[in-house]
């Protein structure tokens, strides 16, 4: 049976004075009378009866010795109804803030099985919590909306900011899972060009779990995350710890030639960028580009599609066609698909033009990536 899938929520919790109260009745002693045989103050008494004053572990003590009920059972009617009074207050503070919860897509990630469904808004507000790992909406802020996100300045990020979050909350969960050897770069460094061969295999069931084992083993932890619709985010790569780096895609684009560009645009942030850094690619019409992201597209398509190799190929080639495309893709090992996204990048060719050698991938395609 499932532990605590209905955990027991009292309406409410009486003071642990209440009990001591019945009891003085019940034994007919007067609250003076177990205030001398305890040594304490009526006063004390009092207060403990009327639930202004804690049972303190000594207390629990002299009145197991007076009245003959464990100090166990005193200090845990002690610490149920304080965790009771903690409770009730952090809840009429959630009450306060449930517009928090509002920017979150609540009904997609109870769908993908990442949050609890719950119909009560404030059970809705603790399971969100429990996701992100917070105590509070304004740690959740402090966290996630203030963390240094190199986002391209996108117009739409700020409206996107919540189900952002939850796309990378989940990367997070499921990276820290995957067991990897310490990073090493110099290890990294000498897997790329085996991480490059892997885009000759158009098969996802092949080539992501060697991806992941040899990003593994140099400290690079490599995950797929469903994106949000309407949420333009392509990748991210970030750390973990000092010794594990992640990299997280979301297959947003669904070709080979853009999901590959991001695998290597992030391992290049891995590789020449601040551990201290947050990474994360959205699809942004405005142009701007960080010098840390222009480094890391420039790593990317050098990487690829070297650009001395293209541009001498390109001088030497009259006409582009599907034939001469696929005869340089084989000349430098690497997908033609790849190679006509560099071309329509660059402008040489038109976006509608050749997609014939695109290779499209769905969510299907990545079993239980997804």
């Amino acid at each position: 049976m499932e532990q605590n899938k209905y955990p027991y929520k009292p309406d409410r919790i009486s003071p642990p004075g209440d009990t001591l109260l019945e009891l003085l009745e019940e034994k007919e002693m007067l609250q003076v009378d177990l205030a001398r045989r305890i040594g304490r103050p009526v006063k004390t008494i009092n207060e403990i009866i009327k639930g202004k004053a804690a049972i303190t572990s000594e207390t629990a003590i002299q009145l197991e010795r007076a009245l003959g009920v464990s100090a166990e059972f005193w200090n845990k009617r002690e610490a149920n109804y304080r965790a009771y009074i903690a409770s009730q207050k952090e809840l009429d503070r959630l009450n306060v803030q449930k517009g928090w919860i509002k920017q979150f897509p609540i009904k997609e990630m109870i769908k993908r099985g990442w949050l609890q469904c719950s119909d009560d808004i404030t059970d809705q507000m603790i399971n969100l919590l429990n996701f992100f790992g917070v105590a509070t909406p304004d740690q959740w802020t402090d966290g996630w909306t203030k963390r240094k996100l190199a986002f391209r300045k996108a117009a739409n990020v700020n409206n996107n900011i919540g189900a952002i979050s939850v796309w990378l909350r989940q990367g997070e969960i499921i990276g820290h899972n995957i067991h990897c050897q310490p990073f090493n770069k110099e290890l990294l460094l000498s897997s790329i060009n085996q991480i490059r061969q892997l885009t000759l295999e158009q098969e996802p069931s092949v080539f992501i779990p060697q991806l992941q084992a040899l990003c593994s083993a140099c400290g690079v932890a490599v995950v797929f995350v469903k994106p949000f619709q309407n949420v333009p985010v392509y990748g991210a790569s970030y750390w973990l710890s000092p010794d594990k780096a992640l990299i997280q895609l979301s297959l947003r684009g669904k070709t080979a030639d853009i999901l590959w560009f991001t695998i290597f645009h992030e391992l290049g942030h891995i590789i020449k960028h601040s551990k201290k850094e947050f990474f994360i690619e959205i699809d942004d019409k405005s142009g701007f580009k960080s010098s840390d992201e222009a480094e890391a597209d420039q790593y990317a398509s050098e990487t690829l599609v070297p650009s001395a190799c293209l541009d001498k190929w390109l001088a030497e080639t009259h006409t582009l066609t599907v034939a001469s495309i696929l005869a340089f893709s084989e000349m430098i090992h690497i997908l033609p698909c790849i190679v006509l996204g560099r071309l329509q990048y660059l402008k040489r060719v038109k976006y509608s033009t050749f997609n014939e050698l695109k290779i499209r991938y769905d969510w299907c395609d990545l079993g239980s990536q997804t």
